[in-house]
């Protein structure tokens, strides 16, 4: 998979009090938002530090719900139902499931996200006037490292997540006109394997 490479600066989060006591409400903000989106729809770009880029729509419905259709070339589809996640490699043919800790939005699919220092930890923070950016170790994250988020502070909203794969890339994806709350179909998240005419055969 493959994101949108972030130019952010991310600070460590010192010790102090005072930037505790800053953090506390941002902290608050960020898990009140979090939590209080059901659903969301979006373009997204994907860039990889490999230099692979992609784009596309993306659909997710709390909790655990994800659809995100690749723009070709890419031509890639990956389905979760809120059980289990297929990846559709289009081009190749090929259909796999994938576990939830291998994708870096599983962090967000969740109905109560706390960030509490024991299951999701602080590893990084970051505000200025228009962003906040939170990097966040958590331990259903698999193989791969903190997940970054970026959001935009006016109005407070998800722009980008951002991660380091078992393969050492980094992973960026940023969103674009952004919709929340919407009613989505549910056959969104339901993946049927489209019969392609060109591998019928021609007659008998």
């Amino acid at each position: 998979m493959n994101k949108f490479i972030a130019t952010c600066t991310v600070f460590t989060l010192l010790g102090t009090s005072a930037a505790l006591a800053q953090t506390a409400n941002d902290l608050e903000r960020i898990e009140n938002y979090l939590n209080s989106v059901k659903t969301l729809q979006a373009r997204f770009v994907q860039n990889a530090s490999n230099g692979n880029v992609a784009e596309g729509t993306i659909y997710i419905e709390k909790p655990n719900k994800i659809r995100m259709e690749y723009d070709a070339p890419t031509n890639v589809l990956i389905v979760g139902n809120g059980d289990y996640i297929v990846y559709n490699d289009k081009d190749l043919d090929q259909i796999s499931n994938i576990d939830y800790e291998d994708i870096p939005a599983s962090l967000i699919l969740g109905n109560n996200i706390k960030i509490d220092g024991k299951n999701i930890k602080v590893d990084s923070f970051y505000k200025d006037g228009g962003t906040t950016i939170i990097g966040l170790d958590y331990k259903e994250k698999g193989d791969m490292g903190p997940i970054t988020l970026t959001f935009g502070n006016s109005p407070f909203e998800l722009k980008q997540w951002k991660i380091i794969d078992p393969q050492s890339v980094e992973i960026s994806v940023s969103l674009y006109g952004i919709q929340t709350d919407n009613e989505l179909d549910q056959s969104l998240f339901q993946f049927r394997k489209k019969t392609n005419p060109l591998n019928k055969k021609k007659g008998r």
